[in-house]
């Protein structure tokens, strides 16, 4: 077996799971390969295949000094299978099971809902790669669209994982799954991905730093979730993707927050005091922070679509069977099995929002939203700080769980963001107060034009503080050979 926390390069599948002595599995990794790369060619980042990209690559999965930096062209990016390390003894942290040993096999009567959780979480990462593909030729800087080509390699590594665990324990049902992983594709209409926000176009940069600070947070509290499992190779895979994805959430908390600098700056060099002047904010060739506070509205409630119903059969059974723990199941002071514990959800009833108490186990997506939403704010807050600083009177906010909402409860109803309920009609007058319009999505991609000269940024958005590897303000992040 190979050392868990170093990766071992001996086969085309970089590894510390000991696949050159599993040769079943990794000749079906290697028969899989093909159709990636094709994928990767096809799907991934458009023109910029054969760019050399300063990207990072793990060698090891000890988190003081796992990855490598170096130049490489994307397709040859070594991707890999990467598990953290094996914990001794771990035990079922939640459910029916709690206590009993983790499962190092599947158990045969959670063989299905397993696999389909496993399927979800990987139909989620080629799917934003997909979205993502057109980005780099609209890039605001060369530090940026090397940041934009670290998350898409890192979310092909994360599709990387959930195929291994579809190779190697779910035999011919897991090899069809990972084929169809490859043949879904964002936005299609035959063969669309699984869910509805990575089904959503990535138009410009600010959709794309929303959507890893707001849906990739939502992919973060998902793999926390799985990193409790009782199936212990799913809770160490998400384990040490985990690390990869605090990246992702950087790139779109920074990326907000250098936005808003830039109109901020722009608007005092201006003498406009006003945030909603916005005529003149645009004609300064900035995003005015109303357009950028829609924005945020519209990424934070598709993300929180993506939890699912607040009352969910499907979500009491996985945590149940212990496959699928709330967030940081291990750190809460309970029972671990929710037997008589209850938790207040939120119902519409008599055109009123109320709060009301249900059994905590039918209530676990809600409660993991709930989680999301406080973890969510950290950010929102440090956008606000930004803002406060500049001396400008206007502050960001998270909207009501309840606005703009397809699923769940609120999914019949109209809410505006301060969680009134509106009739149909008032909705409809008001929405494009709320939500980008065409105008607006026009606007933001009216400054898409490319700025790829090594320490120049877009006149949209602020400088990073600090380089990538504590390289220059002037490094060429991507030497460009456009194809």
């Amino acid at each position: 077996m190979t050392d868990s926390m170093s990766v071992a390069y001996d086969t085309l599948i970089p590894n510390n799971v000991g696949l050159s002595s599993d040769k079943r599995v990794l000749k079906a990794l290697e028969r899989w390969h093909p159709g990636y790369i094709n994928w990767w060619n096809g799907m991934g980042p458009e023109g910029f295949q054969e760019s050399l990209v300063y990207l990072r690559t793990a060698i090891g999965v000890d988190p003081k000094g796992w990855a490598k930096f170096d130049y490489v062209k994307m397709p040859e990016y070594r991707w890999g299978v990467l598990l953290a390390p094996q914990v001794e003894d771990r035990r079922i942290p939640c459910g029916e099971h709690v206590g009993e040993p983790a499962w190092q096999e599947v158990p045969g009567e959670y063989r299905a809902m397993l696999r389909r959780l496993i399927v979800i979480q990987g139909d989620t990462e080629p799917a934003s790669v997909e979205q993502q593909r057109h980005l780099g030729k609209t890039a605001p800087s060369l530090y940026d669209m090397r940041n934009l080509f670290q998350v898409n390699v890192e979310e092909g590594r994360h599709l990387w994982a959930m195929v291994y665990l579809l190779h190697k324990y779910f035999g011919a049902d897991g090899r069809d799954e990972a084929d169809d992983l490859l043949r879904r594709q964002s936005g299609s209409e035959e063969a669309p991905r699984m869910l509805g926000a990575f089904n959503e176009s990535t138009p410009d940069w600010l959709s794309f730093f929303m959507f890893t600070y707001f849906t990739d947070r939502d992919g973060k509290m998902q793999l926390e979730s799985l990193a409790q499992s009782g199936f212990d190779p799913l809770s160490r895979t998400c384990r040490f993707m985990l690390t990869e994805e605090a990246h992702h959430m950087f790139v779109g908390e920074t990326g907000v927050g250098r936005v808003i600098q830039r109109t901020c700056e722009a608007m005092k060099e201006a003498g406009i005091e006003d945030p909603y002047d916005i005529d003149r904010i645009r004609d300064l060739g900035v995003i005015d922070l109303p357009t950028i506070q829609k924005k945020l509205n519209l990424h934070y409630t598709l993300s929180l679509d993506l939890f699912g119903s607040e009352i969910s059969t499907n979500a009491a059974n996985a945590f149940n069977a212990g496959i699928k723990g709330r967030y940081q199941e291990v750190k809460i002071a309970d029972d671990h099995r929710l037997t008589n514990a209850t938790y207040p959800v939120v119902q519409v009833v008599d055109g009123k929002i109320i709060r009301t108490e249900v059994p905590a186990l039918s209530a676990i997506n809600m409660r993991l939203r709930d989680d999301y939403t406080n973890d969510a704010a950290g950010g929102v807050g440090r956008w606000n700080t930004i803002i406060e600083k500049t001396g400008i009177k206007f502050e960001m906010k998270l909207p009501h769980g309840g606005f703009h909402r397809q699923i769940g409860v609120f999914g019949a109803v109209k809410i505006d963001p301060d969680g009134n309920l509106l009739t149909e009609a008032e909705w409809q007058a008001r929405k494009n107060e709320w939500l980008p319009t065409k105008a607006d999505g026009d606007f933001i991609q009216s400054l898409m034009k490319p700025q790829w000269e090594p320490g120049k940024y877009a006149g949209w958005i602020a400088p990073p503080r600090v380089g990538i590897d504590n390289k220059p303000g002037d490094f060429e992040y991507v030497q460009l050979h456009m194809a």
